[in-house]
């Protein structure tokens, strides 16, 4: 973080903030490993935040003048945020393949045995917060015409990427988790999105991308209802999404936020296939108070009552960092996390 403001204020080269990151990201490379992870990431150090940096990449979407203002909530009250808001101005395509170094540099650096995983926002979050509104009308008059060359877009992107050997990909996602919320659904209509509908038009969506996968690469997806300063912007069980995302969209897994009683219970789970995992996201990322094994099992047990055991895994609910604000953690207890997820999951998993 201090020497992308240092590169900000011309204080540093672009290949001096480069070398800085690549340190960094080998020694979370590194941690991963010593943890006993059998995938890692580069921990998005590359990124300002999750999903605007890819997103920023892809031909016809700039940055807005005006700002996006989202409130978030945390156990002593209220944040507001206010990110620049997207405008598509232009054709969406893609030019370069977005992430090609980061994924390499990744990979290369990875090792023997452990699974080098990149993330992308979902292309549901080109769409979500900006709605009809973000989209010049004069470029895609109808809507249908921008979902085709984002879909696009995405596809290739895809194949990009299995053609560089990405083989784990991960699409996040908040807006199937956000849509759980009526304010959301409220916030969704306001924008003259289809509030009890637009979760199925995102599934349609992403499963047309998703056939554009190469057969040697597993997609996953993430979920959360706002992960920004220890802070959240949504709240709600999977009730409202759960029928057409676990039975519909065509991931080999979901990455699930179960941290707290925000998410509700486990009984959405009912319809996931038997073909599917469930990453129980038990550990949460927003306080440094560890979770204990026990209580880390019962509520894996509790899942079990609804998934097979062979089905579930477990994560943390979140990153650690969406964006460079960071999370209130240190680096010891993430590490902690870290750990007591593996020695949990090899008790219960063998």
């Amino acid at each position: 973080m201090h020497a992308r403001a240092q590169r900000a204020a011309g204080e540093i080269t672009e290949a001096a903030l480069r070398e800085v990151e690549d340190g960094a990201i080998r020694a979370v490379i590194a941690m991963q490993r010593d943890v006993g992870l059998q995938s890692a990431t580069d921990g998005e150090f590359r990124r300002a935040a999750w999903h605007m940096d890819f997103i920023y990449q892809l031909g016809g979407i700039t940055q807005a003048d005006e700002k996006l203002h989202v409130q978030f909530f945390n156990d002593g009250g209220t944040l507001d945020f206010a990110p620049a808001a997207l405008r598509i101005s232009d054709r969406v395509r893609l030019g370069d393949t977005i992430f090609a170094d980061h994924f390499l540099f990744l990979k290369e650096h990875a090792g023997d045995g452990v699974t080098p995983k990149l993330t992308i926002p979902s292309p549901s979050m080109v769409h979500y917060r900006g709605g009809r509104a973000a989209i010049d009308e004069s470029v895609y008059p109808d809507l249908a015409a921008f979902w085709e060359d984002l879909i696009a877009a995405y596809a290739e992107e895809v194949r990009r990427l299995g053609d560089l050997g990405c083989t784990y990909l991960q699409l996040d996602d908040t807006s199937l988790a956000y849509l759980n919320d009526p304010r959301q659904r409220e916030l969704i209509a306001s924008l003259g999105g289809d509030r009890e509908h637009q979760h199925e038009l995102y599934i349609t969506n992403i499963n047309r991308v998703l056939a554009a996968k190469p057969p040697t690469m597993r997609v996953t997806t993430h979920m959360c209802r706002g992960n920004f300063r220890s802070s959240w912007a949504a709240e709600g069980s999977y009730d409202f999404v759960a029928e057409a995302l676990f039975g519909g969209l065509e991931v080999d897994g979901f990455f699930l936020e179960y941290d707290d009683a925000r998410s509700g219970g486990f009984e959405p789970l009912r319809y996931v296939p038997k073909d599917k995992f469930v990453v129980l996201g038990l550990v949460t990322t927003k306080r440094g108070a560890l979770e204990t094994k026990d209580e880390l099992k019962r509520r894996i047990d509790e899942a079990a009552r609804f998934v097979p055991i062979e089905q579930l895994c477990l994560s943390p609910q979140c990153g650690f960092s969406s964006t460079v604000d960071g999370n209130t953690l240190t680096y010891e207890e993430e590490v902690a996390k870290l750990r007591l997820i593996v020695e949990t999951a090899a008790d219960v998993w063998g």
